[in-house]
């Protein structure tokens, strides 16, 4: 990047950049934009590497999350609705997790465990109509609560299990990600509308429906955007004691929520 380039753009002149580079596509404009928010693909790159296993490198993460931002880059529309941050972050997360899934790095072993786990969280809470307590699941598993948390751990450390990938199947039995539901060019439509605050509904409605535990790391994680560290030392907790609570809590909301004609896609 040329000097001339490598000027960061200022809160106040982003507007009026976004305003040039729409109407000249101006690699210069391009470029400082790209600078400007390279921050957040780092903050968002380091979030998710602490879900991935050691052999997913930061740098590689880093690398197809610019890809992501270059991508909202084009693809933005100030008049859409929506804040850019709010927009590229989105793209950012959709970019790394697409290239974690064509690596393909989840074992099949672990990814059937994932699923076998989930469906019984998702039998039990809907007979039980309350949250199932690791005691009922490692019962109905034929398993110890010990295995059942060293089976959580594995799985939460081999597998990309996030509130991100949530999709809402409308009526018409088309999927509808959150992504999706601000990727439009033009201001959303009634339905676009609809189906976003009914993914909202849904998604409260799961997530009161949590253990209290569970609960506070879903809102610590998602909502406050800390760490699995920092939520440790808040809940007083191992970072590995974190991660088991997080892929508990997004497992009974995949079954909450495939019930309620929702559902998270697992890779």
């Amino acid at each position: 990047m040329n000097s001339e380039a490598s000027v960061e753009l200022s809160d106040r002149d982003e507007e009026r950049a976004w305003y040039e580079y729409k109407k000249t596509s101006s690699p210069k404009l391009r470029e400082q934009l790209i600078i400007k928010y390279a921050s957040l693909v780092k903050y968002i790159a380091g979030r998710i590497a602490v879900t991935t296993p050691p052999n997913i490198e930061f740098d590689d993460l880093v690398s197809y999350g610019i890809l992501g931002l270059i991508d909202a880059i084009e693809k933005y529309d100030p008049k859409m609705g929506c804040k850019f941050k709010t927009y590229a972050t989105i793209r950012i997360k959709g970019a790394i997790y697409d290239e974690l899934r064509l690596l393909d790095w989840v074992p099949r072993s672990v990814r059937q465990k994932a699923k076998d786990i989930e469906q019984v969280y998702s039998s039990l809470e809907l007979r039980l109509g309350r949250p199932a307590t690791d005691e009922e699941v490692a019962q109905s598993m034929n398993i110890t609560v010990e295995e059942l948390n060293q089976l959580t751990l594995e799985v939460s450390g081999a597998s990309v299990i996030s509130l991100d990938d949530i999709k809402y199947i409308g009526g018409d039995s088309d999927e509808v990600s959150i992504r999706d539901t601000v990727e439009s060019h033009v201001v959303p439509g009634p339905e676009i509308k609809i189906e976003r605050e009914e993914v909202k509904r849904l998604l409260i409605e799961a997530i009161n429906k949590l253990p209290q535990r569970e609960r506070e790391v879903i809102a610590l994680y998602y909502y406050e955007e800390l760490t699995l560290r920092e939520i440790g030392e808040v809940l007083g907790v191992t970072e590995s004691r974190v991660s088991q609570l997080h892929t508990k809590a997004i497992m009974r909301l995949r079954g909450y929520l495939s019930r309620a004609r929702a559902t998270f896609v697992l890779t």
